[in-house]
């Protein structure tokens, strides 16, 4: 497009700010064709717009996702590797808008001729939140939530907090329900709790929530960022135009330095969490006590009881306790009481997959710990648990383990390593814990595998057994990869699931021998 045609685009486009905008005829490409792209496609395509939907995918349930979108109005659908790779025409015109999956990297050839060619790029929460405001309809006020670790836990307990007062809120965005699909309710919502990746952070640019936090910073997608600066320059953008308060860790000076250099909006506040005891306008712990000194008129030398520490769980590790005081001071600065927030917790269902105990057998712990994804979620865990049998290793997203195999060496009494590739943990193991025993499932290629069974489903059994061989009375067993799963499993979920299964067969066919 020449200049005069992007400045036209582009200036439409900034109109475009609620449900009844004029969104008719406006040219998208999409990519993706999972749960996000196609809820943007469909979003899209319900609005009026042309819309071609690009996706590298091409099995049974793209083709049936494609099927789908064909028929509500959408323009066309490209799907394969080929088609993926090049920005299309829409209606046999340039683009006026592009709107990204979070799997498409700002590097990917199709968004970088975007890019190149002056067409804006949004994410789905960038088109959700223009999307908000529509007649006839309650507009939500937004929690937005993001960290390396701990988001989905942090989301789902303000949701719970939420609801406990009372008020008409669900959990979206990296998280279950897709954020369009959260604003597209017909019913409304009172408030949305907002779990944002760093890949969704990177695409927006008009947020305006009620409150938001970084719950924490470690390294993470490096791959996908292009460096670790690039990556905390997009976790900062959680707190852009704040309305009432940004949350920061109080234990993590860098989320702290992300507030005091946010754009926010006239009055917003600064208020901290931590597992300590709390300063003024902090929300932290008191003898077991989860207190507030930040929502209260006599913060400079009182505090608000909220619940116990004991409310929120029967194991609670120190990164649990974190998010619960993260989530109270998201919800107490929204008006809710400190009684809801304590009901709120006491309803709160614990996810699978997150320091998940599984089973104790012979005074042995098993715990899944699947969504450890990388060091810094692994490392909640391993400071829970002494000693250790290791379950670890995967797609390591190009981190260092040193730091972490560092820091807990000495809760390590063996390490069984997972992973097509894990020489960059266990080398890290060599380095710093040279005294910890060191097994490693057998390589995928060329190994047996029984007819129905999946290759990460035989290397977790092989794990489970290997770990079962170690393991004595008081120690855990806990699965906490800090990699990604994507080079043996289909996700985290699925890898936490081979272990639970395996866990299981393993102690039945142990009980059967005995009996």
């Amino acid at each position: 497009m020449d200049c005069e045609t992007v400045t036209t685009a582009q200036a439409r486009l900034e109109s475009l700010t609620s449900w009844d905008a004029d969104w008719k005829g406006l040219r998208v490409v999409v990519t993706g064709i999972g749960r996000t792209g196609f809820s943007v496609a469909d979003t899209l395509a319900e609005l009026g717009a042309h819309v071609v939907v690009v996706a590298a995918s091409d099995d049974d349930e793209a083709r049936a996702n494609a099927e789908t979108l064909r028929i509500v109005g959408v323009t066309e659908v490209l799907l394969g590797p080929a088609t993926a790779a090049e920005l299309p025409l829409v209606k046999g015109q340039p683009a006026e808008l592009v709107v990204t999956s979070p799997g498409f990297a700002p590097s990917h050839p199709l968004l970088a001729a975007a890019a190149g060619a002056g067409i804006p790029i949004w994410g789905d929460v960038e088109l959700a939140w223009r999307v908000r405001i529509k007649a006839g309809r309650p507009t939500a006020r937004w929690i937005t939530i993001t960290g390396t670790n701990g988001k989905t836990t942090t989301t789902t307990m303000v949701e719970s907090m939420l609801q406990a007062a009372g008020l008409r809120a669900i959990a979206a965005g990296n998280i279950g329900t897709p954020i369009l699909d959260a604003v597209r309710d017909p019913e409304g919502w009172d408030y949305l709790a907002v779990e944002l990746s760093s890949f969704q952070l990177h695409w927006c640019r008009s947020l305006a929530p009620v409150a938001s936090v970084c719950l924490n910073l470690a390294e993470d997608h490096v791959d996908w960022h292009g460096s670790f600066a690039d990556y905390a320059a997009d976790k900062a953008k959680i707190y852009a135009n704040t309305e009432i308060a940004c949350i920061y860790n109080a234990e993590q000076r860098e989320t702290e330095r992300m507030v005091e250099e946010a754009d926010v909006q006239e009055g917003c506040r600064a208020v901290g969490f931590t597992t300590g005891v709390p300063a003024i306008s902090m929300v932290g712990v008191v003898e077991g006590l989860l207190v507030d000194r930040a929502f209260i008129a006599e913060r400079r030398d009182s505090a608000a009881e909220l619940a116990a520490v004991a409310d929120i769980g029967d194991l609670v590790p120190r990164h649990l306790v974190a998010n619960a005081a993260a989530a109270a001071a998201l919800v107490r600065a929204c008006g809710v009481a400190a009684a809801h927030v304590r009901q709120g917790l006491l309803d709160y269902h614990h996810g699978e997959h997150r320091i998940q105990p599984v089973a104790t057998s012979d005074g042995v712990l098993w715990v899944n710990d699947s969504k450890a994804t990388n060091p810094h979620a692994a490392a909640a865990s391993l400071a829970a648990f002494n000693p250790i049998v290791w379950i670890a290793g995967g797609l390591s997203k190009g981190v260092n383990y040193d730091a972490l195999v560092q820091a807990h060496a000495s809760r390590l009494k063996a390490v069984i390593l997972l992973g097509a590739d894990s020489t960059a943990l266990a080398g890290s193991l060599a380095r710093h814990a040279p005294g910890v025993q060191l097994l490693s499932t057998r390589a995928e290629a060329g190994r047996h595998v029984e007819p129905g069974q999946l290759r990460g489903d035989a290397v977790m059994a092989e794990a489970v057994a290997l770990a079962a061989s170690l393991a004595s009375d008081g120690d855990t067993v806990l699965m906490a990869p800090a990699s990604a799963s994507m080079d043996q499993f289909t996700s985290y979920a699925h890898r936490g699931e081979a272990f639970i299964n395996a866990v299981r067969e393993l102690l039945e066919t142990q009980a059967g021998g005995r009996s």
